[in-house]
């Protein structure tokens, strides 16, 4: 017997959410119809063990991403000017439509002609948008047929485009805080490689002509100069086949959740990662319920939308207790991975029956967190930062001038 998840409506709009065995499809629809349920949604669950099927659609996710990559502040733009459009009166198609023919941006021009062609064709917009996955998220497509559903597309479309705003916003403050020290870094590497490969073998010329003995700490530099210049291919090479195994590894289920673990432990990064999670979490929850999609389909968002494989555990090792008959705050409690103040907003929201208006109050505090983060790392960073590389550079001048202290002896012992 197959078995299925299934999401139906009594005659009073109470929704019911859960699982059921049956023979087929049609088997189905007659059991739950039978108690005089309405069915919405009915699907098969795949018992099947696949690896490779989930590895392949996370490698071929991330190709169409990168294939189609749109910057998320023309999305942004896309989505306030699409809400303002259709709050004025004027139909989906022919707003996405004349927004397309005013993008800039080649590719999102062509993404919103597709979208306005196969809206025109029949289509509803959450159809339409879903044939794009590397350019609007499950999060975004929900939303938007979550707002077909409901009747108020108008609503949602201004809360989606306020959310994304606040995402931007959050991104852009995130990389602010990681731009300069990778600039820094990457700085670094480069003076280092143009001292290892130009600077410090020129040297090493002039002092073989002198004839004379270099000190130890000399002697090892030009050593190790003299291998990295024989073997720089070798460690690109290498670095670069690290770099795409971590990457393949980081694709599948027990890799991706290891290195998430050590993301989320890395000294400052680390909180500045764990904050901005919670901030997309609470704002992405809150908005969802306040649309009124169903918890269980909430939650099986949200665990894409943390982007984290740790905290997409967490949500559902949360949703096999909401499943249990625990409500959303015990069943957060339970994964013990939430920090103690989102738990406590939830359960206050609950009992208050504002759990929308509490969980965004929590996006707001975490994103406070994560301003005063950033500018902690902006402020302590920078200075660190500049005293590596000035210690660096000034060890490798010491190391390669240090014979020119003892010039004098030098020439004599080559006369």
């Amino acid at each position: 017997m197959a078995v299925y998840n299934y999401l139906t409506k009594n005659s009073e709009g109470a929704r019911k959410e859960g699982e059921i065995r049956a023979d087929n499809l049609d088997n189905a629809i007659q059991k739950l119809t039978a108690n005089g349920q309405m069915v919405i949604t009915l699907k098969e669950v795949d018992d099947s063990f696949d690896f490779l099927g989930p590895f392949l659609d996370e490698i071929q996710l991330s190709i169409e991403k990168a294939k189609n990559r749109i910057p998320l502040s023309n999305i942004v733009f896309f989505t306030r000017q699409l809400a303002t459009m259709f709050s004025a009166g004027l139909t989906l198609e022919r707003a996405i439509q004349s927004l397309g023919a005013e993008e800039k941006h080649r590719k999102f021009k062509k993404v919103l002609t597709s979208v306005s062609d196969n809206i025109r064709k029949g289509l509803n917009m959450s159809e339409s948008l879903a044939r794009h996955p590397g350019v609007f998220n499950n999060l975004f497509i929900a939303m938007v047929k979550a707002g077909e559903v409901s009747g108020n597309l108008n609503e949602i479309l201004e809360q989606l485009s306020s959310y994304l705003e606040n995402l931007d916003d959050t991104r852009r403050k995130v990389k602010s805080a990681m731009n300069y020290p990778i600039f820094m870094i990457v700085f670094l590497i480069c003076m280092l490689m143009v001292m290892l490969l130009v600077i410090i073998p020129k040297f090493s010329q002039v002092y073989a002509q002198l004839g004379a003995g270099l000190p130890p700490a000399t002697r090892k530099m030009i050593d190790f100069s003299q291998w990295f210049a024989s073997n720089v291919g070798f460690l690109f090479f290498v670095g670069f086949s690290i770099t795409s195994i971590v990457w393949l590894i980081s694709k599948t289920q027990r890799g991706g959740f290891t290195l998430d673990s050590i993301k989320l432990k890395l000294p400052v990064f680390g909180s500045l990662m764990e904050q901005s999670i919670l901030n997309k979490f609470c704002k992405t929850f809150g908005i969802l319920i306040g649309a009124g999609v169903p918890v269980l389909e909430t939650t099986a968002l949200l665990r894409k939308v943390v982007d984290n494989k740790v905290y997409a555990k967490a949500i559902d090792d949360a949703s096999d207790y909401i499943r249990d008959g625990y409500n959303i705050s015990s069943a957060l409690r339970r994964t013990e991975v939430f920090p103690s103040i989102l738990l406590q907003l939830a359960s206050t929201g609950e009992e208050t029956g504002e759990l929308d208006d509490l969980l965004d109050r929590a996006a707001v505090y975490y994103q406070k967190q994560v301003d005063a983060l950033v500018d902690r790392m902006t402020t302590l960073i920078e200075p660190l930062l500049i005293l590596l590389v000035g210690a660096v550079i000034a060890l490798m001048v010491v190391l390669t001038y240090l014979p020119v202290f003892h010039l004098g002896s030098a020439l004599q012992s080559g006369l």
